[in-house]
């Protein structure tokens, strides 16, 4: 069920409360009073009681008074989900497999609002210039994993996505258009798999096959990422797709169980 701000069920102190959180990331691991209410668009008094509040729960630090940064417990509220998926510690062993068999980097990942989550990786040598651990966020669409969650979404909601979304390119070879990217959703499902050639970033190419639920829904997506200079488009269909549908065979008969 979907709300909206001015929905009698909907908590503007809590969804305030997770914008301070979710204010932090990568590239902005301390920030001023000012840059969270910047970031928060909260005034500085409210994101000044958010912040002590947290810093009281002890989410959140301060060792000056004039940089705040998050704490360490921050991480049980992605555990408490983790924890919650009853397939994804089974989903890493077979990704290892995976990873082993095709000596490339392996990894799961779910839908959450127009993006994937990855909620568990095998890595080996890096490929991508970005760093990817578990909680990480990326475009759906620009994705291998994330277009095989969006081919298998409700076609209302799919259609929805689509045209509010504003498909920015990431590189030279994004699929922007929304004609040509629901084309290519419609033929992800049809093939049950997805290869994105450089989309996300130059050079490297990955191959996504979804996870189902004993629904028969796709809750999921496992990929494998690798470089161009090291597997061809070919090998791809060939070596590392056998391996990921074997991966997702045993993860969903696991999760069925």
């Amino acid at each position: 069920m979907s709300m909206t701000k001015d929905d009698g069920e909907y908590v503007q102190t809590l969804a305030r409360g997770l914008t301070v959180i979710r204010a932090f990331g990568p590239q902005h691991q301390k920030l001023t009073l000012s840059d969270v209410a910047r970031r928060a668009n909260l005034t500085r008094a409210a994101a000044r009681r958010f912040l002590l509040t947290l810093k009281r729960l002890g989410y959140v630090k301060s060792d000056d008074g004039k940089y705040f940064s998050l704490q360490p417990a921050v991480l049980d509220l992605g555990y408490a989900y983790l924890s919650s998926i009853p397939w994804w510690e089974i989903a890493q062993r077979y990704m290892e497999e995976v990873s082993a068999a095709v000596e490339e980097s392996c990894s799961a990942a779910v839908l959450a609002d127009g993006d994937i989550v990855y909620i568990a990786r095998v890595a080996t040598q890096r490929i991508m210039s970005m760093t990817i651990n578990i909680g990480s966020r990326m475009p759906a669409y620009a994705t291998s994993m994330g277009r095989v969650l969006l081919a298998h979404q409700e076609p209302a909601w799919l259609d929805d996505f689509i045209e509010k979304t504003n498909f920015a390119p990431i590189t030279e070879h994004t699929v922007v258009q929304k004609p040509a990217l629901r084309k290519l959703l419609t033929e992800v499902k049809r093939q049950g798999f997805c290869i994105v050639d450089q989309e996300l970033e130059a050079g490297v190419r990955s191959i996504a096959v979804p996870l189902f639920d004993r629904q028969g829904k796709c809750q999921a997506a496992i990929n494998v990422g690798t470089h161009i200079a090291r597997v061809s488009k070919m090998k791809l269909t060939t070596t590392v797709l056998p391996a990921l549908r074997t991966a997702s065979s045993k993860i969903t008969a696991a999760w069925t169980a």
